[in-house]
């Protein structure tokens, strides 16, 4: 066997792999990785963004259709913790339904995030608005960007 010099050109054989890999795990519909985080998020757990600006960091969670007395937000140390039930009522028609394809979870879940430093965590606020919980996290004045004037000498 003789050696060939790597070329980008060339296709790359883990990546055939890979899609061979990617359309097994469809067909079985079967993950190939965890969906969960943290340790103590379920398989089944809401997407987040986790997006920082200069005075604050804000989380949003998509939870369509969780109701917001089943909603629990805490903070506790430097863990920010979500945690709901989304509930699901079947219908009295629905009973002797047959279903094709139910992608549409219902149960328990929460996420726990690791919280930066410098998190005021008396000052936390969430509001569930739309199907979306947005929680704002303020920064402490100590760990806020500060605009440093230069002076000429």
């Amino acid at each position: 066997m003789d050696i060939v010099k790597w070329n980008r050109d060339n296709p790359d054989p883990f990546r055939e792999l890979d899609r061979i890999q990617d359309e097994i795990n469809r067909i079985f519909d079967f993950p190939r990785v965890s969906e969960s985080e943290g340790i103590f998020d379920r398989a089944f757990s809401p997407a987040i963004d986790v997006v920082e600006n200069a005075d604050n960091y804000t989380v949003r969670c998509d939870l369509p259709g969780v109701d917001q007395k089943d909603l629990q937000v805490s903070v506790e140390g430097d863990v920010l913790t979500i945690k709901g039930e989304k509930k699901y009522e079947k219908k009295e028609k629905d009973k002797d339904a047959r279903y094709y394809r139910n992608e549409l979870w219902e149960g328990s879940f929460q996420r726990t995030l690791s919280l930066p430093a410098g998190v005021d965590a008396n000052k936390v606020d969430a509001e569930l608005k739309d199907g979306v919980l947005t929680i704002t996290l303020p920064k402490k004045e100590e760990h806020k960007p500060r605009q440093i004037a230069v002076k000429s000498v």
